[in-house]
């Protein structure tokens, strides 16, 4: 083989590599911030929360821009990808997914800044709630994402 064609496959390893490095790390900080809206929300549970969400918005942009480098610099090429309908159902949860936290990120901030004007101050039971069942949307369009990628790599651009 030529040392270009060694050279190119490393860059596709790594980028492989780092895009499932950073798709488990997001998946870790979405059962994080699930397992911490599961108990009482005190100002200990809030800063945790909105550290995770941080952690979480960076792991997804990471994941994103390492995923967009795949398709457009990997070896499979864009059209592997651009033609695949596995691929469009695998970015249309992650793209639904992104969204969908955008609602937990405003309340944590929104409750982050309750907590600093009331010491006392607790979210309310619905909140809670409503947070929690939109991080279990999070994780159960994680597992769309993760049969996707498995129907894209079986699969090619062909369907079922």
């Amino acid at each position: 083989l030529q040392p270009r064609i060694h050279i190119a496959m490393l860059k596709d390893f790594l980028l492989a590599s780092f895009h499932h490095l950073f798709a488990f790390g997001l998946v870790a900080m979405i059962v994080t911030q699930s397992v911490l809206l599961s108990r009482n929300v005190d100002a200990a549970t809030l800063r945790r929360l909105s550290g995770v969400d941080r952690g979480l918005g960076m792991a997804a942009m990471l994941l994103l821009v390492v995923g967009l480098l795949r398709v457009f610099q990997g070896i499979k090429g864009a059209d592997f990808y651009l033609h695949n309908p596995w691929f469009h159902a695998k970015f249309g949860a992650f793209v639904l997914a992104a969204l969908i936290s955008i609602l937990p990120t405003i309340r944590f901030i929104r409750w982050r800044k309750a907590f600093k004007a009331d010491p006392g101050f607790v979210p309310p039971p619905a909140e809670l709630a409503a947070m929690r069942r939109f991080v279990r949307i999070e994780l159960a369009l994680i597992a769309v994402i993760l049969v996707a990628a498995a129907g894209m790599a079986r699969y090619g651009g062909l369907s079922l």
